[in-house]
């Protein structure tokens, strides 16, 4: 049993892992940071729920959870077997045993025995302790290993006169050492998440995992034990297919390949261009593909063949198929959601279902689309908009008493104060700029419009013209004005040159149009 529960986002990360990447559970367990134990544990769970795989679009967190975490707990009391490791261990030495057959023969003899991952985890531990040294072996098509090179290249910027660095991004095939090496201006997430998926159409496919170093961008907390992946970098890998599995932090043999591969591109690419003068990244890079192709096809000094070749009958039948669209970057971030049911992205306001008022959301943020998920089901979608300060709202979002007022909007408001006169449409924007949300001011710049109906549009404007100079904007106030008749007394006329009213929540007739 794993020593706390994971995240609902960590259980099915390690689902899709399984199911659809087809991954180990070794395996699954150093791409999430978890013991193989727990690994075991989860997939158990699920295959014994109800539950089968893909899961359903509409199921949430919650129930998730109610799934694998029964309320019903079972005791299980097994007479374990004891393992002969010294005998299974020259046994997998033999031509084409593998800890499988051992398992099905031990299974067959003790059928009250470890299951498979447990038997598999007790052996590695065995043997973890008389192997000191583990000898990577490098499958077709199953590693991408991916980094930036120490060093820059120097692009002159003709606007500013000045030079720039540009990165050096470098991903190696791990079974072919078929390299690919590309330019960008920073090592930030966009840029890294780009550089990735032209790695993946350079090669024509997607490797099983995808290997990278701590880089801040992939990893957000690169932590011996639990590497926390950045959420973009994850959302990115499910587009692919592909698993995530970080290299250990301080470890540099974890990512040989990739190392090795940085040091030729700098040796075969980088070198040779030292003395050209570049004056736009698109011409760098035109430089770096052409070397990259002669690279890839010079042919190895001590294996036949080429990267070239290696890759053509190696690796390039084993990666999965792309997907029909490349990935398209979206940033996600944590957002609670305000009283009035509205969450901030780039100072402009969407709305959500009033219900998740106070509850803290999770925002994926494209260049075209904001979308809102609460405990992994999404419960609002937009259209982004760049307009900052204003508010994108969903009428079925609202409660019941706001929805009325969804056919109204400020500028309708304003419009037909003006058609009353300049003091009556100053005094209505004060009303609904003075509201944290302008829909609150809706139902008291109603009652003050149609106030016109009982005392006329000339008598309104008087009145408001008294309202503004003392600083009273109610419905009530103004009400008051005109059933005692101060509209048709004199007004102190010294005041007449100064502001209505100087107010930090008055922002002014062009704030609605």
């Amino acid at each position: 049993m794993p020593t706390k529960r994971l995240t609902m986002r960590k259980i099915r990360e390690i689902l899709r892992l399984r199911y659809d990447c087809k991954l180990t559970y070794g395996k699954i367990a150093t791409s999430c940071g978890i013991g193989r134990t727990t690994v075991s544990d989860y997939l158990n769970r699920f295959e014994t729920s109800p539950l089968v795989w893909p899961l359903p679009s509409d199921i949430d967190d919650t129930q998730l959870e109610q799934q694998l975490f029964p309320s019903v707990q079972i005791n299980y009391s097994i007479k374990r077997a004891r393992l002969d490791w010294q005998y299974i261990h020259g046994e997998l030495r033999r031509k084409g045993v593998t800890l499988m057959l051992l398992w099905q023969e031990y299974k067959e003899q003790y059928p009250d025995g470890y299951q498979y991952s447990q038997f598999c985890h007790l052996y590695r531990q065995w043997a973890g302790r008389i192997d000191t040294v583990m000898r990577q072996e490098h499958r077709a098509g199953e590693k991408l290993f991916v980094d930036y090179a120490g060093q820059t290249v120097d692009v002159y910027d003709l606007p500013t006169k000045q030079n720039r660095k540009a990165q050096i991004f470098i991903a190696a095939l791990g079974a072919s050492n078929y390299t690919y090496a590309e330019a960008t201006w920073t090592q930030t997430l966009p840029d890294w998440i780009a550089s990735h998926c032209r790695a993946y159409d350079y090669i024509g496919g997607v490797p099983e995992i995808t290997v990278p170093d701590n880089l801040k961008s992939g990893v957000k907390n690169p932590c011996f034990y639990e590497p926390d992946l950045n959420p973009t970098y994850l959302d990115m890998a499910r587009h692919y297919g592909t698993a995530i599995i970080p290299t250990r932090v301080a470890k540099p043999k974890d990512k040989a390949k990739v190392e090795v591969a940085v040091q030729i591109v700098e040796r075969w690419i980088l070198a040779r261009l030292r003395n050209h003068k570049f004056f736009s990244l698109q011409q760098l890079n035109e430089s770096i593909e052409r070397l990259l192709t002669e690279l890839n096809q010079k042919p190895f000094q001590k294996l036949p063949g080429s990267r070239q070749s290696m890759f053509d009958a190696v690796d390039k039948p084993a990666l999965k198929p792309l997907p029909q669209h490349s990935y398209q970057f979206a940033e996600w971030k944590n957002a609670r959601v305000n009283i009035d049911y509205h969450i901030e992205v780039g100072r402009h306001y969407y709305s959500v279902p009033h219900q998740l008022i106070k509850k803290e959301i999770n925002v994926r943020i494209t260049s075209n689309i904001i979308e809102c998920f609460y405990k992994n089901k999404r419960v609002a979608s937009h259209i982004r908009s760049y307009q900052q300060g204003w508010h994108t709202t969903v009428k079925d979002h609202m409660p019941k008493s706001h929805q009325k007022w969804a056919d109204w909007t400020p500028d309708r408001f304003i419009r037909w104060a003006e058609k009353i006169g300049p003091q009556t449409s100053q005094l209505i924007m004060t009303v609904i700029s003075s509201r944290p949300h302008p829909q609150q001011g809706f139902r008291s710049a109603l009652g003050i419009l149609r106030l016109a109906t009982s005392y006329g549009d000339h008598r309104l404007e008087a009145a408001c013209k008294r309202a503004l100079m003392i600083g009273s904007s109610s419905y009530r106030s103004l009400a008051s004005i005109l059933k005692h008749g101060l509209d048709q007394k004199p007004l102190d006329e010294s005041p007449k040159d100064k502001p209505a009213i100087l107010h930090t929540n008055v922002r002014g007739s062009q704030y609605y149009n």
